[in-house]
């Protein structure tokens, strides 16, 4: 993977990877926003990457040799399905903290269906960093696309096929998190805040690559089925997905502790999540009455199958009914 710092490097990114016609992929939010050299544009980014805009996007990448997505993680996932389709290379440059620019993977909201369907296959060739890009990013998401990263974190360092090198970069993204989260939700306009922010981001993004567990797999059918923000629902999903997991992945909850200098990690991550918006269901209008349907979908996705501990649907109606 190609990492820079700062949006005058993109030039030289986009000539390493012999790209000469790219294609801006965001969404409507940075129509205004000039992003030299490149003269294609296609706004038209849903939230959760939803099928239609990705469509639209496959149609305006005809005659491009390669993609920029800038945005969340919507508009970095709707260029990876692009990218799938038609085989082009994107560069991402991220101006949340979902970590979505390092994966091949990516979800795609069906609306009429009320799921988030997942493919593979971007090819997700390099990333620009620029903090200023963030600088105007509200604090509620600041701190839900955050939240995400930090479960990035802590759900790399227990899962099936972690090793040693993605455990530091866990524990780096997890302390830098940690310590810069609450700076910019008070002060967004803070750069050195925003770039420690960013910099725990990437390092979460580099973790999310060896999987993820219990927690996104909730956020991700919370987030297909009622279109909510997947960061927020990190952030309320995180800490009963810890509390599960806390009787077979001890050391790595533990580890996560000391990388965000407490001693108490689920404490930690609930005073962190309330910095994103409330903590229950309910307050985002998620019926009770389909907590079991909800648990059964859950309980299909990838990441719950691949959460340390077993997690059936009825655990996983246990843990919603804790949090509604």
């Amino acid at each position: 993977m190609i990492v820079r710092w700062g949006l005058r490097s993109l030039p030289g990114v986009l000539d390493e990877l012999s790209v000469s016609e790219p294609l801006l992929i965001a969404s409507e939010r940075w129509s205004d926003f000039q992003v030299p050299p490149v003269s294609r544009r296609f706004h038209g980014v849903q939230p959760h990457a939803e099928v239609t805009g990705v469509r639209e996007a496959v149609a305006a990448a005809e005659g491009a040799d390669g993609l920029v997505a800038l945005g969340g993680g919507s508009a970095i996932d709707t260029a990876k399905a692009v990218s799938s389709e038609t085989g082009l290379p994107i560069v991402s440059i991220p101006t949340t903290y979902s970590g979505a620019e390092w994966t091949q993977g990516f979800g795609m909201r069906d609306k009429a269906a009320g799921l988030k369907r997942g493919g593979g296959g971007g090819r997700t060739e390099a990333i620009v960093y620029d903090p200023s890009l963030t600088l105007d990013l509200p604090a509620a998401s600041s701190a839900g696309t955050a939240m995400n990263a930090l479960a990035h974190c802590a759900e790399a360092l227990y899962v099936p096929g972690h090793t040693e090198d993605t455990d530091l970069v866990a524990v780096d993204g997890a302390r830098l998190i940690s310590r810069w989260l609450p700076r910019v939700v008070e002060d967004g306009r803070d750069p050195e805040a925003r770039r420690g922010l960013l910099k725990g981001a990437m390092y979460a993004g580099a973790a999310l690559r060896v999987g993820m567990g219990l927690g996104h797999a909730m956020a991700q059918a919370l987030g297909g089925r009622y279109g909510l923000p997947h960061g927020t629902m990190n952030a309320v999903c995180l800490p009963p997905a810890l509390r599960y997991n806390q009787e077979v992945a001890a050391e790595g909850i533990a580890r996560f502790a000391r990388a965000m200098e407490v001693d108490d990690a689920i404490a930690r991550v609930i005073e962190l999540a309330a910095l994103a918006g409330p903590p229950r269901l309910r307050e985002y209008d998620v019926p009770r009455e389909d907590l079991p349907s909800l648990s059964e979908a859950i309980a299909e996705r990838a990441p719950a199958k691949a959460n340390p501990r077993p997690a059936p649907p009825g655990a996983i109606e246990e843990l919603l009914e804790e949090i509604w």
